[in-house]
């Protein structure tokens, strides 16, 4: 080998070496943020999109998704310091900040309500529940309150009816298949692959207009030390949910890795093209305090909340505008 040769392939080593240290360099300077979403569902990939490309990367933070199975659980993980972040129920935030949890709701991504009464075909009015199982969860929780709305929209009393409280989406909606409840609060990507038998009596949003079911919530003591990290995450997550909700194929490739959807699960799409058409997510992830309002006193008309909090003690309304600030930029 000559000289030249020698030198021109030294040459390339040093450079392709400086390379990846750069690159190992750039690397190092993100931040981590790991941030908690519940339980990946048939809608995951608007949750889930701040995590691909370079959304966080473009802010500086490297985010790491990390799923949990219900809200109570992100919230104690959230508050033990475990997450930096977490995308959850407003109300279990409320009710948190309620008992002095250092909680700050920063914003809403998903103000609409996918979920609804999901029945079986024989029955024709919220009316005819009477007496009957429905299959709700936790107290406080969306299946809660919307089935209370239902019932008191229909002039009926929760003591009419029997409650189930038998977990997430997935195991109300077989627990109605089996005959095992009469009804229940299910999301609507079920009824892309619920049989003929079964329907959707009252759809969510017309049932409560005014509720928001996830908000990114933080803690005070995340907000106070890592500001410019919180601002960035919530501007990266502004950036994702305009790409989401713009970029429907790639948001349903991400919905199917998530949740291991068969290519012929019609649950993604179905999902994407609800929530984009009704529009249940809120790419500018705004803080709506009038609906949070709205919020607790529905919590304290059902007894799960004993007076009414002060928003401003549990909110963070300045984080939200530095981001939006910042993606305006």
């Amino acid at each position: 080998m000559t000289m030249r040769w020698r030198s021109l392939l030294a040459g390339a080593a040093v450079g392709t070496a400086l390379f990846a240290g750069a690159a190992a360099a750039g690397a190092q300077q993100l931040k981590v943020w790991k941030h908690g979403i519940i339980e990946p569902k048939g809608d995951a990939g608007f949750s889930l999109m701040v995590g691909q490309h370079d959304f966080a990367a473009k802010h500086g933070l490297k985010v790491e998704i990390v799923p949990i199975k219900n809200g109570a659980t992100a919230h104690k993980a959230l508050l033990a310091g475990e997450l930096d972040s977490i995308e959850s129920s407003p109300g279990a935030a409320i009710l948190a900040g309620s008992h002095g949890a250092d909680i700050k709701i920063i914003g809403c991504d998903w103000p609409g309500v996918p979920h609804g009464l999901m029945t079986h075909a024989n029955i024709n009015s919220v009316a005819d529940l009477k007496g009957k199982t429905i299959a709700v969860a936790a107290p406080g929780s969306l299946p809660n309150l919307l089935v209370n709305a239902i019932l008191e929209q229909n002039h009926m009393k929760p003591s009419d009816v029997r409650f189930a409280n038998l977990g997430g989406d997935l195991d109300r909606y077989k627990a109605i298949l089996a005959g095992v409840a009469d009804a229940g609060i299910v999301a609507s990507e079920f009824m892309a692959v619920a049989p003929k038998d079964i329907k959707m009596l009252v759809p969510g949003h017309a049932a409560l207009p005014n509720y928001v079911r996830l908000c990114l919530t933080m803690t005070g003591k995340t907000v106070a030390g890592r500001h410019d990290d919180a601002v960035n995450f919530i501007a990266a997550e502004m950036d994702a949910l305009h790409y989401a909700t713009t970029h429907r194929d790639d948001t349903i490739r991400v919905t199917r890795e998530a949740i291991h959807a068969k290519p012929d699960d019609p649950r993604p799409a179905f999902a994407y093209d609800d929530t984009v058409k009704r529009k249940l997510v809120d790419p500018d992830v705004t803080l709506p305090l009038d609906k949070l309002s709205w919020m607790q006193n529905e919590l304290h008309k059902a007894g799960n909340l004993k007076a009414p909090v002060d928003l401003a003690k549990i909110t963070a309304p300045d984080i939200h505008d530095a981001a939006a600030k910042l993606v305006g930029k």
